[in-house]
């Protein structure tokens, strides 16, 4: 059973919560916006801890898991912040080759949750990537307010400089296979479509997770793209109808799925908007998708 069905929540605690995570709203504007929910036994407390990132819950893979060994390596960013770092995950017993894939956080840092998607690509068989656009802060602070303050002071363009020089790191990477996919969450899914927009030649298939359209370079896409999202997330949907004739005009090979029921970050296992259906179908998803298109 996942958290959202064990608290049951009002769906305008979750609107809030986007609002206030993508910078909206303030913090105590979205306390004083719960305290409003006059619903017995749920408290502004309950709520907020059920909303909120509890990342004991989303360790799905351990970091001392035997078949897999992990490191953070740094790498160069010249048209970024100087210089990188990332969680780099590999099979353990990896022989030769191995496809390749770029994981992109939200918008505070590399959280655990993601450490742990990285994780479960490497017991699939890939090398995965997971850099932190907070590396030139110090890194993500282990606070998920604090590092969403620490993003939003970062300047956007070199954020986005970074993650097209890990992307070219790990296509190049002595491990890699040639074969580069990349998968986002949130803002993630953003970087994930600006990245197939701005490197064609470089990344070999996209899954953005409820992610935004790229700010320009649609026409230059090449790489066949899976599209993830939730039926509720409103501020994200509204952009995917003219994403998508612009991907119809520049015949982009995409899928797109929509998952009925649920919010933005379903797929995130360490808070009540996680549900755990859509998750794992989204993830078989995507699983099959790089199987595709990396492992040929």
């Amino acid at each position: 059973m996942d958290k959202q069905t064990q608290i049951q929540i009002p769906q305008e605690a979750f609107d809030w919560y986007d609002e206030y995570a993508h910078g909206g709203i303030d913090r105590r504007t979205f306390l004083a916006r719960l305290g409003s929910l006059a619903i017995t036994g749920l408290t502004i407390g309950t709520i907020s801890s059920a909303l909120l990132p509890n990342y004991a819950l989303a360790e799905q893979v351990s970091f001392n898991d035997e078949t897999i060994k992990a490191s953070y390596v740094e790498f160069a960013s010249p048209k970024g912040y100087g210089k990188g770092r990332g969680y780099l995950v590999t099979p353990k017993l990896l022989e030769g080759k191995a496809p390749v894939v770029l994981v992109v956080h939200e918008n505070r840092g590399l959280n655990p949750y993601i450490e742990d998607v990285a994780r479960r690509l490497a017991k699939l068989g890939y090398v995965a990537f997971a850099p932190d656009a907070l590396y030139s802060l110090g890194g993500y602070p282990g606070n998920d307010d604090a590092g969403r303050e620490m993003q939003k002071s970062l300047d956007p363009a070199k954020i986005e400089a970074d993650f097209i020089a890990a992307a070219e790191f790990l296509k190049t990477h002595e491990s890699s296979n040639g074969k580069l996919g990349v998968v986002g969450f949130c803002f993630g899914g953003y970087i994930t479509n600006m990245l197939a927009a701005s490197l064609p030649e470089v990344v070999n298939a996209g899954v953005p997770f409820y992610g935004t359209p790229p700010k320009s370079g649609i026409e230059n896409i090449k790489a066949p793209l899976m599209l993830q999202f939730g039926e509720l997330d409103e501020r994200v949907n509204a952009t995917w109808p003219e994403y998508e004739a612009a991907l119809k005009a520049s015949k982009v090979d995409y899928q797109a799925f929509v998952y009925p029921g649920v919010n933005h970050g379903f797929h995130n296992d360490s808070t009540a908007r996680y549900n755990k259906e859509a998750a794992e179908l989204a993830w078989s998803r995507t699983v099959a998708f790089f199987g595709k298109h990396l492992q040929a």
